[in-house]
């Protein structure tokens, strides 16, 4: 399944649970005056969302996909403040977790 599919997948399903969450985007571009642009924490994960008060990341991947460098470090991060990161091949990383 592509990662687009599987992403697809879990938001709906949180939103058919209820559970508050959102798609977090984050990423960089130039634009037409090659004026360079960042938004988003780099290494900050696909979807965000809270779970009885926690605050849950969840970083989507095709299979065989691998973390990059900063999202260990922003999963490294979160898990000492406190909060959940998963590791989503397909939805049913998700639905084990949470």
């Amino acid at each position: 399944m592509k990662e687009s599919a599987t992403q697809k997948a879990i938001l709906e399903w949180l939103a058919w649970k209820h559970v508050f969450h959102y798609r977090n985007n984050s990423g960089a571009f130039v634009d037409s005056n090659k004026h360079f642009y960042r938004f988003g924490a780099v290494g900050s994960p696909d979807i965000v969302c809270v779970v009885n008060g926690q605050y849950v990341g969840i970083e989507v991947k095709a299979p065989g996909g691998k973390q990059s460098e900063h999202q260990k470090e922003f999963q490294r991060r979160l898990e000492e403040a406190g909060g959940r990161y998963i590791i989503a091949h397909g939805i049913d990383d998700v639905l084990a977790q949470i």
